[in-house]
């Protein structure tokens, strides 16, 4: 497997061979501070190029980083759907050695308005010296802001409102779509109060990370084996005990959190979670939920 070294060298010398690629960017975990280091980590690499279409004509000059298990172009797929608003062009390389290049080709005239967006960063070619009269962001996107009320409450909406549909579909037995909303939406909105739960512990100076991925790191050992206790599998008895595993941590979390920045506590959970737990009970071919 190519190291570090011997991967960025090959990123770089491809970058200075071809003149119309201005500027290079890596970003992700490899330039992140709080990253653990692994050999799953990707090269996240942006190209900031002039003439993006005179990459695009020919897409073999990408063989040129190595032999490949799979590639993947995003922004020419129907399924899922590329976006028709995307001026970016990226190939998703994983090589038979087991590295990764997320490579993405942008204009070299978005690199101002990109540059400043929030992103863990590091430039690592300019050949115009354009990051001398910018403020780079390297902020990490993913770091914890404290809420405010507003944002609070509805995050509270938005999980007990979203939770009666879960329990409808459970009751209908429609497996799919109650697994893709409790694993939606509703995760979500706990993910959101989790995440609130660690900037607390935190003083708000961390990052939960893409997907959540470091909040084991931040959490009390009893708080992650509750959370731990809302993924079922697919079996309908213990996807609603899952389910409501995930309507005591959320309310547990709610409750912290309005105590800790004062904000008025919804009663949502104290109304929804009885209907619930009724709908849990309901017989099969009931006429009526009351």
């Amino acid at each position: 497997m190519r190291n570090e070294k011997e991967m960025l060298e090959l990123i770089l010398t491809k970058a200075e061979e071809i003149d119309t690629i201005r500027l290079v960017e890596m970003n992700g975990s490899r330039v992140s501070s709080t990253a653990k280091k692994d050999p799953f980590q990707d090269y996240d690499i942006v190209y900031y190029v002039e003439d993006i279409d005179s990459f695009l004509k020919d897409h073999s000059w990408i063989d040129y980083f190595g032999e490949r298990i799979l590639l993947q172009m995003p922004d020419q797929m129907v399924i899922p759907p590329a976006s028709s608003r995307r001026k970016s062009f990226s190939y998703l390389m994983l090589f038979t050695d087991g590295n990764r290049i997320d490579l993405t080709l942008t204009p070299v005239n978005l690199a101002e308005k990109s540059l400043k967006s929030n992103e863990a960063r590091k430039i690592l070619l300019d050949k115009d010296n354009r990051t001398t009269a910018l403020v780079v962001s390297t902020e990490d996107p993913y770091r914890i802001s404290n809420p405010n009320e507003k944002e609070f409450i509805d995050c509270s909406n938005e999980f007990w409102w979203v939770s009666t549909y879960i329990a409808k579909a459970l009751w209908r037995e429609e497996l799919p779509l109650a697994k893709n909303i409790m694993e939606g939406p509703v995760r979500d909105m706990l993910m959101t109060m989790l995440h609130w739960h660690i900037g607390i512990r935190t003083d708000f100076k961390v990052s939960a990370g893409k997907g959540g991925k470091n909040i084991q790191k931040y959490v009390e050992s009893n708080v992650w084996n509750k959370l731990v206790r809302t993924y079922p599998d697919g079996n309908y008895k213990n996807i609603w005990q899952s389910f409501i595993n995930m309507c005591d941590l959320f309310e547990e979390l709610s409750i912290e959190i309005s105590q800790t920045f004062d904000f008025d506590m919804p009663d949502y959970g104290k109304n929804v979670l009885p209907y619930l737990e009724h709908i849990e009970k309901l017989p099969q071919h009931s006429k009526d939920i009351y």
